[in-house]
């Protein structure tokens, strides 16, 4: 079967910060997840904006929770795109949050073959990143195989590296993995994050966010050519001044990449993040 943006649908979390995503692309869908501040929920971009997220962050005696969307979400998106013959529904890490397992129970519930359910074992916008590269094979037709190589090659050789301003958050939501090697640091040492094998892992750790944008740099520079279809996203957390900055080390470091995303940090992310964090993420789209 070949598959086309009007026979295939792409299914994203809210983790993937690409909350705009439906609006974008008309066979796109994004489930949402929780974020709770006291004893009341929201689902993450849809009664709660990043913009207004951070707002209330500021003022909230303490910090919010997060938790995932049940199987009955999965399933009412699922049924929303019966129209669709497949689905790729592409999620972050099942290491870092039970989304995936919502998304499996969902399927199962449903029965058929339509949907084909990805852990990306990544994060925030790399899964947009590979949700945008389907898109293109889908504008241009495609089939499940090509689809399939191209989720395996994207495991391999995506990128992202990400720095906060306090290990806090990460350490508070329990998603701080191997980083925790990094907890309780020097002042104004910020450490330097990636995502390994599924888990939030240590990099580095620098002092001051020079030094910061000089080891985003370096790993940048260590993981790409400077070829065309070199994609780009970046994702702050209320922390703009990062965007010019790191939009300009591209262009400088790799004139031909393609800044495809910049997002603000959705309210589940942020949770966990922090104020001030930012993320650089990069995927070659041969």
């Amino acid at each position: 079967m070949e598959l086309t943006t009007e026979n295939t649908a792409i299914v994203l979390d809210s983790t993937s910060d690409f909350l705009d995503a439906a609006a974008l692309y008309p066979n796109m869908r994004v489930v949402p997840l929780y974020v709770r501040f006291g004893d009341e929920s929201l689902r993450d971009g849809i009664d709660i904006t990043p913009e207004s997220f951070y707002r209330r962050l500021a003022e909230a005696p303490e910090l919010p929770t997060t938790s995932q969307p049940t199987p009955q979400d999965f399933v009412a998106v699922y049924e929303e795109l019966a129209g669709y013959d497949r689905v790729w529904s592409i999620h972050l890490s099942a290491k870092l949050s039970g989304t995936y397992q919502s998304a499996a129970l969902a399927m199962d519930e449903l029965g058929g073959d339509a949907v084909r359910l990805v852990d990306t074992e990544t994060a925030s916008c790399a899964c947009a990143l590979l949700a945008l590269a389907i898109q293109r094979r889908l504008e241009r037709g495609t089939t499940d195989a090509e689809v399939a190589a191209l989720v395996d090659r994207f495991k391999g050789r995506n990128g992202v590296v990400f720095t906060v301003d306090t290990l806090e958050y990460l350490q508070k939501g329990g998603r701080i993995g191997r980083a925790a090697a990094f907890a309780g640091g020097l002042l104004n040492v910020k450490p330097i994050l990636s995502v390994e094998d599924g888990v939030i892992a240590p990099v580095s750790r620098v002092r001051g966010r020079q030094k910061a944008l000089q080891e985003f740099g370096r790993l940048f520079v260590g993981d790409t050519e400077d070829v065309a279809g070199l994609r780009i996203a970046i994702a702050h957390a209320n922390a703009p001044e990062w965007v010019d900055v790191i939009t300009t080390l591209v262009r400088e470091l790799r004139p031909q990449a393609e800044i495809e995303l910049v997002r603000l940090l959705g309210a589940v992310v942020g949770t966990h993040a922090g104020p001030g964090a930012v993320g650089f993420f990069w995927f070659q789209d041969d």
